[in-house]
């Protein structure tokens, strides 16, 4: 439900050093040439392109506009710094260039124009699904290039992501990590004693739901920015410092889902891993529908295929992004499992295609404690509220009590942020950081005598 691929796993991929060091990964991920490929975070799969008429679209057609695409994409690097960006948000830029370019499409033949012009609005699509976010025009421009891709191409769990956090669990010690234990208040700049025991006070004490409380002397934070949106104010006793709330406001935080859908057979080929969609009547230089009702099914990409199917049977995961995937959420199973029927039917030009027999969805933003899926650069902030939002608390390092509230999780990584191997790291700075304060507070041994 949650992440899916281990994005670049090359040995600076934290998250895939571990997963190889425990066994977890598939042959195919330890193979030298794949953790040097350069995918730029767009695995190639391959794939077959559906297009909304019911035909399978030209592969040429297809790959001709995404490599535009994807030009367009790597020239935003050349903004990383500018004080005069061509445009504040990367869908307006990527736009601009496109409408510059249309007069000489698909060399000036108009029924070949609209259909490179339909990929690139599916092009759209999926890069949003990649930031996690409703439009590409939210996406600051400037920044962008601060995101790394590392090399490798993409791989997942045979086991599913779930096997990497088990296996970690298993060296603590059993009742470290409580679970159904929901926070409502974190109170810091305090001096709170355990009952009984005046000997020793804590600057700390996190409040949960049910009534426990814990004392501390630091507190490491790595609740989704989407929470942190919604009930920073309330959450931290005192509030955050202004510059803290701020970057929490300024950043964006989007939503995108999965969409699982189980079959019978399956009605593609073999070696088919990825079916995509396109629009052929859409445009990224028309204005997209805002009937969510009606069209929010097409906002979705396409579907990435499980493999093997001998471990998940035949299985369609769809992603889709932004406000139509929120809109699913808020759907019935059984109007979604409609709405895929009649969408693959259409795209397939097969009436007959059997429904799915069961559908399985994540729902991001209706989850009280993430409020959507991972961060990004919007319009109107920059790196450095990410370093902001990184900050531990209080802000003076002379204070006497340092380190009260630390900060970690993907919105918390400047180049790795929306990753979950942005999000080991993070946690793992907070750890050193502590650490590091630790040893300052440890009396360094008497030298040794004559």
């Amino acid at each position: 439900m949650g992440a899916h691929w281990i994005h670049g796993p090359s040995p600076g991929n934290p998250v895939f050093c571990l997963a190889s060091q425990y066994g977890l990964l598939g042959p195919e991920a330890a193979l030298e040439e794949n953790q040097q490929a350069e995918a730029g975070g767009h695995p190639p799969l391959p794939s077959v392109t559906y297009g909304s008429s019911g035909r399978v679209l030209s592969p040429k057609a297809v790959s001709e506009a995404r490599d535009l695409f994807y030009a367009l994409l790597a020239s935003i690097r050349a903004f990383q710094g500018s004080k005069e960006p061509p445009a504040p948000s990367v869908g307006e830029y990527v736009r601009a260039e496109i409408a510059r370019r249309v007069p000489t499409m698909a060399g000036g033949v108009e029924d070949a124009r609209r259909l490179q012009l339909a990929v690139l609005a599916a092009c759209l699509k999926l890069e949003c699904c990649i930031s996690g976010t409703h439009s590409m025009d939210l996406v600051a421009l400037e920044p962008f290039g601060e995101y790394v891709s590392l090399p490798g191409l993409d791989c997942t769990f045979p086991g599913g992501y779930s096997s990497l956090s088990e296996r970690l669990l298993w060296a603590l010690p059993e009742g470290t990590v409580l679970l159904n234990k929901a926070v409502r208040t974190i109170r810091w700049r305090g001096s709170f004693r355990e009952e009984g025991d005046d000997a020793r006070d804590f600057p700390v004490r996190v409040e949960c739901e049910d009534g426990d409380a814990f004392l501390a002397d630091h507190v490491i934070i790595t609740v989704p920015l989407g929470f942190l949106k919604e009930r920073h104010q309330e959450f931290f006793q005192p509030p955050l410092p202004q510059r803290k709330a701020e970057a929490i406001h300024s950043l964006g935080f989007g939503t995108n889902n999965k969409i699982f859908l189980e079959f019978e057979q399956p009605f593609w080929e073999p070696q088919q891993q990825l079916l995509e969609v396109v629009w052929e009547d859409e445009s990224p230089l028309e204005e997209p529908s805002t009937d969510l009702e009606a069209n929010w099914f097409k906002k979705l990409i396409g579907f990435v295929i499980l493999q093997p199917p001998e471990q998940h049977g035949h299985v369609l995961c769809g992603f889709i992004a932004g406000q139509e995937s929120e809109h699913m959420e808020t759907l019935s199973d059984a109007e979604v499992l409609s709405t895929m029927t009649h969408l693959l039917r259409r795209l397939t030009g097969n009436p007959s295609l059997p429904a799915p027999r069961s559908v399985l969805r994540s729902r991001w933003h209706s989850a009280p404690y993430t409020r959507g899926s991972y961060s990004y650069v919007a319009v109107g902030s920059s790196g450095n509220d990410i370093d902001v939002l990184a900050q531990p608390l209080p802000e003076d390092p002379q204070d006497p009590r340092p380190l009260q509230l630390l900060f970690a999780g993907e919105a918390t990584h400047r180049t790795f942020y929306s990753t979950t191997h942005g999000a080991l790291l993070s946690g793992w700075r907070e750890a050193e950081r502590l650490t590091q304060h630790l040893q300052t507070l440890v009396p360094s041994p008497p030298p040794p005598q004559p």
